[in-house]
């Protein structure tokens, strides 16, 4: 369901300031399941408004699911809202349509938005090297660790290979616990396959580069894991609430998922505590980042505007509102950096998760600039699913899926 909420800047200094800055400007702010912000998002707002009198601000809300479709709908009926605020490559797609506004000048002119994020955050939204969003908050993926069941295993550290994060898990395996599991949506799986040495494809992303004899080893040896019940198969049937939850049940040995994920299992694992659940950077400090940014839409009528709110609500003030009420990076660096400190003494255990997200940045892979990611990604997950079950020899599936996803990429 949408919500809507429309805040009006009704100060008395507009009183006084010329007509034409008294006519009423309006932006929209379309943001993504942030309705558990509500009172943050208003304040940003009255913040907004005592700033720039004179200004009306509608903040509307979707449910992720929900979000494509309303946009593409105000897109056809001419009236996007100003601003939007995306998940993970959807933004691709808009970008390469020239739905989005390019940023790049307007950073480039500013001095402190130029210096006010993680650099690497920041390039991982531009295409065609223009930066068409700037960061909200940032995730990237890590490896959580269940200790106990590390240490009834004999284990005493994390795994610094591919191959030892298979051994490991197989160590752990039993009747009734596995070793390991991974979130797959939005390539966040794809740490596994690059830590082998494996691209999806060329350097100019214009051709598969995946089907080689080490992509069918590596399918074959993670098909194997999870046949044994090493690896558990809610790694390649589930999507955020079945590996979290089973995670959070206390007989899986490790997670690879991103941060927010620790907030999951915390509410549903009564194992969870300092002493029993850890944090570590995969093999090779490989991570897939998914990420919310900030754009604007290039048919919005109130650009500068728009710009000004971006602003106004990644600035530090605003962003370490909510940076210490969600717990959660920003990209804002001055902003992280003062939310790890406080948390290296309220909530260690989050600083450690949190302070992975910010680390190693310049290892990030499974971001490819593809406005046609969601087909390639359609293309190549059914038939790496089919041989990690067992439907298909990974040959055979790793075959099908070159083919199916150079039609994809020829589609461009």
């Amino acid at each position: 369901m949408l919500l809507r909420r429309t805040l009006l800047g009704t100060t008395a200094a507009a009183l006084s300031i010329p007509a034409l800055a008294q006519a009423r400007r309006k932006i929209s702010f379309l943001t993504w399941n942030l309705i558990d912000q509500e009172a943050l998002v208003k304040r940003w707002i009255e913040n907004f408004h005592r700033a720039n009198p004179g200004t009306e601000v509608e903040w509307l809300d979707k449910k992720g699911p929900e979000f494509p479709a309303f946009y593409q709908t105000q897109l056809a009926a001419g009236t996007p809202p100003d601003i939007i605020n995306t998940q993970g490559a959807l933004w691709l797609e808009y970008a390469a349509n020239n739905v989005l506004l390019d940023l790049s000048t307007r950073i480039a002119g500013d001095a402190d938005m130029r210096t006010r994020f993680n650099a690497e955050y920041l390039k991982n939204w531009t295409y065609t090297d223009r930066n068409f969003m700037v960061p909200f908050y940032i995730t990237k993926t890590l490896l959580f660790i269940n200790r106990p069941m590390f240490q009834r295993a004999g284990l005493a550290d994390q795994p610094q290979s591919f191959e030892q994060i298979l051994a490991f898990a197989q160590k752990m395996a039993s009747a009734d616990s596995t070793g390991f599991l991974t979130l797959n949506f939005d390539w966040l799986y794809w740490p596994l396959f690059k830590m082998n040495g494996i691209e999806l494809l060329t350097p100019d992303l214009s051709k598969p580069a995946f089907n080689t004899a080490k992509m069918v080893e590596v399918v074959e040896q993670l098909a194997r894991a999870s046949d044994t019940g090493a690896i558990n198969k809610i790694s390649w049937t589930g999507r955020w609430v079945e590996p979290n939850g089973a995670f959070a049940a206390g007989n899986v040995g490790m997670l690879h998922a991103h941060s927010p994920a620790y907030f999951f299992i915390k509410g549903q694992g009564s194992w969870v505590n300092p002493e029993t659940i850890g944090a570590a950077h995969m093999p090779g400090y490989w991570s897939t980042p998914n990420s919310h940014g900030l754009g604007i839409s290039s048919a919005s009528r109130n650009p500068d505007l728009a710009w000004a709110f971006i602003k106004h609500i990644t600035n530090d003030e605003q962003a370490g509102m909510f940076a210490n009420e969600r717990k959660i990076l920003t990209g804002n660096t001055r902003v992280d950096q003062a939310l790890l400190a406080k948390l290296a003494t309220e909530d260690p255990t989050l600083e450690k998760i949190l302070r992975t997200q910010i680390e190693h940045t310049d290892r990030m892979t499974g971001n490819w600039r593809l406005p046609n990611d969601a087909r390639v990604k359609d293309a190549f997950w059914p038939e790496l699913q089919n041989a990690l079950l067992g439907r298909k020899t990974a040959r055979a599936a790793m075959a099908d899926a070159e083919r199916r996803v150079a039609r994809e990429l020829s589609r461009a």
